[in-house]
């Protein structure tokens, strides 16, 4: 299918004028390339990791030491998608400049979902040629991500238990019907 940007525009899902290299906590989920169910199943309302699972699950571990400031929170790796909550949680990153081959720091959140995204798929590749797993179809994570700035203690706490209770929910999420191309 050919671009149209009638129908294939994307609308900005970002805060205007919202500083994202800010203190703060950040919710984000990420989807498999059409939604492709690559990281383990659903068993009885309990997630049931694969390898590439656990594999996520360790680069999600390793955020903390790339970024010096961030702070992993909740995370959840789901058959074909991952939900976590990070916190910039010292320096405002506006004062750090731009890292090797990084985005400018305005854009943090955008740089550490692009820097999960990597590790994750290059690993996940390393997978498919010396361990057999299921190869994904051109990429592993979509294009884009959801994100959600957490404005106050009562909304990381409900949060936190959307991404616990997530495996129990299943069945009702929206994310679970793979799309049709």
């Amino acid at each position: 299918m050919q671009y149209d940007q009638a129908i294939h525009h994307r609308r900005s899902i970002r805060l205007k004028r919202y500083d994202y290299s800010q203190a703060g906590a950040y919710f984000v989920t990420i989807c498999a390339q059409n939604r492709e169910c690559l990281f383990g199943e659903i068993v009885d309302g309990n997630m049931q990791w694969n390898e590439a699972g656990r594999m996520a699950m360790q680069w999600f571990g390793e955020l903390e030491n790339k970024f010096a400031d961030l702070q992993c929170d909740e995370f959840i790796i789901m058959p074909n998608h991952a939900h976590f909550i990070v916190v910039n949680a010292g320096t405002d990153m506006r004062e750090l400049g731009q890292t090797h081959r990084s985005a400018p720091t305005e854009n943090w959140l955008a740089h550490v979902v692009q820097w999960f995204k990597t590790m994750t798929t290059n690993e996940y590749i390393r997978g498919v040629k010396q361990h057999g797993w299921p190869p994904f179809p051109g990429k592993l994570w979509q294009r884009n991500y959801w994100e959600h700035v957490i404005r106050h203690e009562a909304e990381l706490n409900s949060i936190r238990k959307y991404i616990q209770n997530n495996p129990a929910q299943w069945q009702f999420d929206q994310l679970h019907v793979p799309i049709n191309l």
